[in-house]
């Protein structure tokens, strides 16, 4: 069934879309979102665990009423807050750039 098809061969020379280089330029912003974004979640994880845990460890209210599943979402809600913020200034960081840049462009 394939074999009576006929092929149909598309030309290596196809013009290429002016919407392609902001996908390039939307999928690298995202990238470096993403890399900015885990580096200040590890950051914030890390300082908020020392004082959540030593906290946990010697103040007694703490100690009596925040078990280890209260502990650990202490903890990754400040890495999850730290990312989401981080990632959403680097995205608009960038988008505001490429407009600026098309806005000079044009002017």
């Amino acid at each position: 069934m394939r074999n009576s098809l006929p092929s149909i061969q598309v030309s290596s020379l196809i013009a290429a879309s002016p919407d392609e280089q902001r996908g390039v330029d939307s999928k690298s912003s995202i990238r470096e979102a993403v890399q900015e974004g885990f580096k200040n979640a590890s950051i914030a994880a890390a300082v908020t665990a020392v004082p959540t845990l030593v906290g946990c460890r010697v103040i007694p209210w703490a100690k009596a009423n925040l078990n280890h599943t209260a502990q650990a979402l202490i903890i990754s809600a400040a890495g999850i807050a730290a990312f989401f913020v981080t990632a959403d200034k680097t995205i608009l960081g960038r988008a505001r750039e490429n407009s600026m840049g098309k806005y000079d462009k044009t002017g």
